[in-house]
C-alpha cells in the first residue's frame, strides 16, 4: 500500500475503540503487576518480621536527595523537528508502537482548572491513531495529584479528554501508599487531606482498617485546633474515637489511649492551620499516643505525603501553594518548637525516582501482555519500551523526576525523555533550573515531536541496515560467492 498520502482521520467511533483498547490492556497489565507486587510484599514482610522499617520503592525521605543529569535545551518550536520523510509503521506489533511510550502529568499539561487545554484533546486524538505515521501510541497518567478515588480521577480525565481513561493507566500521588497497607492494617492511622471524608475511604479501600482524620480528634477535644470549629456535616460526619473503640477496644477511655502508628497526608490540607497543629502534636508525642509530649521529640511515628510539590497550576493566572508547601511548614515548625530537633519526613510521587521506576514496571508488564515478551524477572530492565517521553509543566518535579529516572534506567536501556510545556508552572522565559530535553508550547507539540523523533530513528536505523546489506551483497559478489546475482541485476557484466 503506497504511503505517500496521510491516512484520513477515522471518525468517532474508531478514535473512541482505539482508546478503550489501551485502557483495557492496561488495566490487565496494572492488575498483573497488583498480583506480583503483593508476592513480593509478603515476601519482604516475611523477611522482617522483626519489625524494620519498610524500604517502599516509591519512597523518598526529606533528608535524602534526587539525583538528576541537566540536558541541554532544545528548540523552543514544537514543529522544527526531523525533516519530513515517508511515514513507517511496524507490520510485527498491529500498528501499535512496542518500543516507545508516553506518560503525561495531568495539571498545567492536560487540564488546568478543571478544563482541558484545548491542544490535549488534539494530542490524544494523535496518540490513538489518527496521525501521519498511522500508529498508535501507548500512554499512561502520572500525576501528584489525588484525594479521590483513582476511579473517580479517571472518569474525570475522560469527561475532560473526551475518550476513555482506565484506572490502569492512571497513577496518582498517594497510590503507592497502598503497598504501606498491609504493614498498618491492625493499627491506628491518621490520614490528612482531601474533601469530606473521602481520602478516609480511600484509605479503608487501601487495605487500612482504623483510619482516623483530624476531624475525629477535633470533634473528641475541640480545643485541639483553637481557631477551628467544626460544621455540622463535618461533625456528624468524624466518627467518635472514644464511644467507636470501646466495642474492640475496652481500654480505650481517652484520647491519650489511642496511639498513631503513622501519618498519611493524601491530598492537599483544607484547612492548614489545624491539620499542622494535629500533625505535629503526632510528631512530638511519646510514641505516637495523643495528648502526650515526648521530651526527646524523636518518638514520633512516620510521616508519608504523597508528594512534595511545593507549587501547582490551578485555574489562577499564577502558581497555587501545594502540599510540599505543607511538609516543609511541618519541618519547619517541628525544629522551630523543639529546641532545633531535626523532623525526617518521607515522600511519594514525583520526583522520586521509586514512582517512575513503579511506571516503568507498569509499561513493561503492558508490553509483555501485548507483545508476548517475557518480563525475565520481575525488575529486569531488558524488555522495557526503549523510550518513555515523559511530558511535563514543573521543572522541580516532572524534569527533575524524569532526568534521574533516565540516569538510573538509561545505563540498563531505558530512555526516559523530559519534555517540558509552557501551559503551566513553567514561566516564559525564564531558566528552568531542572532542565528539560526539549521545551514545548504544549502537550500537542511535545507528542508530534516524540512521533516524529522516533520515526526519524528508525529511518537511520531502517536505512542504515539496508546499506549494510548492500555492502555485504557487494563484497559476496565481487569474491564469487554469489554468481546468480550478478544476471539478475547485470553487475560485472562484460557489457
Amino acid at each position: 500500500m503506497s504511503s505517500s498520502l496521510a491516512p484520513q482521520r477515522p471518525g468517532m467511533p474508531a478514535r473512541q475503540i482505539s482508546a478503550s483498547s489501551f485502557a483495557e490492556e492496561f488495566d490487565a497489565a496494572r492488575n498483573r503487576l497488583t498480583e506480583l507486587d503483593f508476592e513480593q510484599e509478603q515476601k519482604h514482610d516475611q523477611e522482617h518480621e522483626d519489625g524494620s522499617p519498610m524500604a517502599s520503592p516509591s519512597l523518598s525521605s526529606s533528608d535524602s536527595l534526587t539525583s538528576e543529569e541537566p540536558s541541554p535545551l532544545g528548540s523552543e518550536d514544537g514543529d522544527d523537528d526531523a525533516t519530513p520523510f515517508t511515514p513507517m509503521v511496524d507490520p510485527d506489533c498491529d500498528n501499535v508502537a512496542g518500543n516507545f511510550a508516553f506518560a503525561f502529568d495531568i495539571d498545567g499539561v492536560l487540564v488546568r482548572g478543571g478544563k482541558p487545554i484545548p491542544e490535549a484533546i488534539e494530542a490524544m486524538k494523535v496518540l490513538n491513531g489518527e496521525n501521519e505515521y498511522g500508529i498508535k501510541v501507548p500512554y499512561i497518567f502520572l500525576t501528584n495529584g489525588g484525594g479521590k478515588f483513582e476511579s473517580e480521577r479517571c472518569a474525570d480525565l475522560s469527561r475532560q479528554l473526551d475518550m476513555t481513561v482506565s484506572e490502569g493507566q492512571f497513577i496518582c500521588g498517594h497510590t503507592p501508599m497502598r503497598e504501606l497497607s498491609s504493614r498498618y492494617r491492625d493499627c491506628s492511622v491518621l490520614v490528612v487531606g482531601g474533601e469530606g471524608e473521602t481520602c478516609r475511604l480511600v484509605a479503608e479501600s487501601y487495605g487500612f482498617h482504623d483510619v482516623i482524620t483530624p476531624g475525629d480528634i477535633l470533634k473528641v477535644n475541640a480545643s485541639t485546633a483553637p481557631f477551628r470549629r467544626l460544621t455540622p456535616a463535618e461533625h456528624a460526619a468524624s466518627r467518635d474515637l472514644l464511644f467507636s473503640r470501646r466495642h474492640c477496644r475496652p481500654e480505650v477511655r481517652k484520647l491519650s489511649d489511642i496511639v498513631i502508628s503513622a501519618v498519611f497526608v493524601f491530598a492537599d490540607s483544607r484547612d492548614w492551620a489545624s491539620d499542622l497543629q494535629i500533625i505535629l502534636d503526632i510528631a512530638q508525642s511519646r510514641g505516637g499516643r495523643l495528648e502526650t509530649r515526648s521530651e526527646t521529640f524523636d518518638e514520633g511515628p512516620p510521616i508519608y505525603f504523597s508528594h512534595s510539590d511545593v507549587v501547582w497550576s490551578a485555574a489562577h493566572e499564577h502558581v497555587r501553594l501545594g502540599m510540599g508547601a505543607l511538609r516543609k511548614m511541618v519541618e519547619t515548625v517541628f525544629e522551630e518548637t523543639t529546641g532545633g530537633k531535626k523532623l525526617v519526613t518521607h515522600a511519594f510521587g514525583k520526583p522520586q525516582v521509586g514512582t517512575f521506576e513503579f511506571a516503568e514496571r507498569l509499561l513493561r508488564q503492558w508490553r509483555a501482555e501485548k507483545h508476548g515478551l517475557g518480563l525475565g524477572t520481575l525488575h529486569g530492565r531488558s524488555q522495557g519500551p526503549k523510550t518513555v517521553y515523559f511530558v511535563g509543566d514543573t521543572p522541580e518535579s516532572d524534569i527533575k523526576g524524569t532526568n534521574a529516572m533516565d540516569e538510573k534506567s538509561g545505563r540498563e536501556g531505558t530512555e526516559w525523555y523530559s519534555i517540558l510545556v509552557k501551559t503551566g508552572v513553567y514561566q516564559e522565559g525564564t531558566e528552568p533550573r531542572y532542565r528539560p530535553k526539549k521545551l514545548v508550547g504544549n502537550v500537542l507539540d511535545a507528542v508530534h515531536h516524540g512521533i516524529r523523533r522516533e520515526m526519524a530513528r528508525k529511518k537511520t536505523a531502517t536505512e542504515g541496515r539496508l546499506l549494510s546489506l548492500d555492502e555485504d551483497v557487494f563484497k559476496k559478489v565481487g569474491e564469487g560467492r554469489m554468481p546468480g546475482i550478478v544476471g539478475r541485476v547485470g553487475l560485472f557484466s562484460a557489457e
